[in-house]
């Protein structure tokens, strides 16, 4: 039996992401920010599990983009793609089953005012495959 935890649900999202987005989705923010923009951030920050199989990932997504209207219009398309395309994708190693929005999409500050940020949070079920 695979161990609960066993996805990496950063990893499995990144790429998914990376491929419906095609734009750079990333965990740590890198030194040259301002110049590879627009980004995805993707944070797991918690969450739990059924001590089964199913995870139940607590997920922060960033969007940094260099004006207001950028980084809104990629976090809608982001959130988009996670509440409607997201359930039933299967990679290699995981199931995603739920997507749901915990906290709405909302500016949030950012120490380089060159550069716009927005974010929501979501709950993220999913399991390995086998």
């Amino acid at each position: 039996m695979t161990a609960v935890g066993s996805v990496d649900v950063e990893a499995e999202l990144i790429g998914w992401l990376d491929t419906v987005l095609n734009v750079r989705v990333l965990t740590d923010l890198p030194a040259d920010l301002g110049s590879i923009l627009p980004v995805v951030q993707v944070q797991r920050v918690g969450g739990y599990d059924d001590g089964f199989r199913l995870d139940r990932a607590l997920v922060d997504i960033d969007v940094y983009a260099a004006t207001r209207e950028a980084a809104s219009a990629l976090m809608a398309q982001t959130r988009s793609k996670l509440l409607t395309e997201l359930r039933g994708v299967a990679t290699d190693t995981a199931v995603f089953t739920v997507a749901r929005t915990v906290a709405a999409p909302a500016w949030r500050p950012y120490e380089n005012p060159a550069l716009r940020r927005f974010g929501a949070s979501f709950e993220i079920y999913c399991h390995p495959v086998s």
